[in-house]
């Protein structure tokens, strides 16, 4: 299905294709792109459930962290990061 006018959403450095109406982690995945974030021990995760609810597809988005992609729309000029959980203060969420 080819719908959506097209733009670039850049993710650690590297610009892929997006379309309006997509969400980031649609983006990512149709990017080819799986591991969204690593866990304290180091462990990859990415979109587990799709609808918000279990919150592994957290990324940096825009400077701001902990953003689940599979809920928040891909818009031209996004910068998206891998989020590393061992290197971020957790203890005042």
């Amino acid at each position: 299905m080819d719908s959506g006018e097209k733009f670039e959403i850049k993710i650690d450095d590297i610009r892929i294709a997006a379309r309006k109406g997509q969400t980031i982690a649609e983006s990512l995945l149709a990017s080819g792109l799986r591991v969204f974030r690593r866990t304290k021990q180091n462990a990859p995760r990415g979109v587990y459930c799709g609808i918000g609810i279990c919150f592994e597809c957290r990324m940096i988005v825009n400077g701001i962290p902990n953003v689940r992609t599979c809920m928040t729309p891909a818009e031209p000029g996004c910068e998206i990061s891998t989020q590393y959980d061992a290197a971020m203060d957790c203890t005042n969420e």
